[in-house]
């Protein structure tokens, strides 16, 4: 299983960037597609997430109303979408997979086999 994170940059706070992650090597429809980032100095957090089949998406606290994360299954591809982009976004952002985390663990990084190599977003004021 490879997961490919692209789309990361520098930009302005409130401004769009987009996210995407691509798969192989996997029946993708059968996986939970997720997003994290992790911050300088801080833990990994869970950012936003897409369940198998996308049957259902689901958002950390700090980016509900602000960013959206969608699947295409037929190309194997996750994208968030990024709006109102503000300094305390700034972090490198990994896409995950998992062909079996139920959805009370979706947030926990522990669920997840397989990460991308991470893209780095910085956002400045």
């Amino acid at each position: 299983v490879q997961l490919q994170a692209s789309g990361g940059g520098s930009v302005q706070a409130g401004d769009s960037l987009r996210l995407s992650c691509a798969a192989s090597g996997v029946i993708f429809r059968d996986y939970t597609i997720s997003w994290f980032r992790q911050a300088p100095g801080k833990e990994r957090e869970f950012v936003a997430g897409t369940r198998r089949g996308g049957t259902s998406t689901h958002y950390g606290d700090s980016v509900k109303g602000r960013f959206a994360i969608s699947r295409d299954n037929s190309k194997s591809t996750t994208i968030l979408q990024m709006n109102s982009l503000k300094p305390e976004d700034t972090a490198v952002y990994y896409c995950a997979a998992s062909r079996t985390v139920i959805l009370s663990s979706i947030t926990s990084e522990q669920a997840y086999a397989y990460w991308g190599q991470g893209t780095l977003v910085t956002v400045s004021s």
